[in-house]
């Protein structure tokens, strides 16, 4: 079976594919202050309580956008499972030409989700993952990674307001009763939620423009199906769309 491990700032995702086939998936919080051995014990713990031993792994594939924390579960994957993870750089083969000023500048995130909606969905397309940071990527017809547009996350936002306005709480994101929010916490639920729809439908009116009316809209990250219920321009959820990816490439490189 193949693990997949998405190592995020605020998370790290993971989960286990037997073929094509994504069967568990688990998330765990991002702490660079862990050791390879806590990590690796989180590991193996996650496998047992859904069934599964560290033998039936006999492969992985890893992305991370923390650098500090790559050789972190390198290391705990090499002594917990008995497997060299496949870490997906710029020299592993991955199916997208990326035509960023500076390829290296790309997160492995991002071009993972590139190869994903290639593979399942066409192009050319647009996805929006909603993760620490709201980041949106275009894809071309032929697969190709253009480049893409980042904003900070609606976590962000709401901690920034909780931690630099003194008055205002923090607050649960949901939906609230109406977009005039009655009272400070519906007030502080609409202008993220509704924000964030009206930033969401925008870019992507935008790059609509740039990449012709037949675009796909690609929703993933935790907050996706949120969204998604206040606005018809999000097409498909794909929740666990790096998953996927990291899946995709593995199989192009095993």
């Amino acid at each position: 079976m193949l693990l997949a491990i998405d190592i995020g700032n605020t998370n790290i995702t993971l989960g286990l594919y037997q073929g094509e086939e994504l069967g568990p998936r688990w998330r765990i919080a991002t702490d660079p202050q862990r050791m390879p051995d806590e990590y690796g014990i989180s590991i193996v713990n996650l496998l047992s309580f859904s069934g599964y031993s560290p033998a039936q792994v006999d492969a992985v594939v890893m992305a991370s956008v923390v650098p500090p924390l790559t050789g972190t579960l390198v290391q705990a994957v090499q002594s917990y499972l008995g497997q060299k993870p496949l870490v997906v750089d710029s020299s592993v083969q991955t199916g997208v030409r990326v035509r960023y000023d500076d390829p290296s500048q790309v997160g492995a995130d991002r071009i993972v989700d590139a190869a994903a909606v290639h593979k399942l969905y066409g192009g050319p397309a647009c996805v929006v993952d909603f993760g620490t940071a709201t980041t949106f990527d275009a894809i071309t017809v032929e697969g190709d990674y253009l480049g893409g547009a980042i904003a900070p996350g609606i976590g962000i936002a709401s901690e920034a307001l909780f931690q630099r306005a003194a008055k205002l709480p923090k607050v649960e994101l949901q939906r609230p009763p109406a977009a005039i929010g009655r009272n400070t916490v519906h007030s502080m639920q609409s202008g993220l939620l509704f924000g964030y729809v009206g930033l969401v439908e925008g870019m992507v009116a935008r790059f609509r423009a740039e990449l012709g009316p037949q675009m796909k809209v690609i929703g993933t990250g935790g907050l996706a199906e949120l969204i998604a219920r206040e606005t018809p321009v999000i097409e498909i959820i794909a929740p666990w769309l790096t998953l996927d990816g990291l899946r995709i490439i593995w199989e192009l490189n095993r």
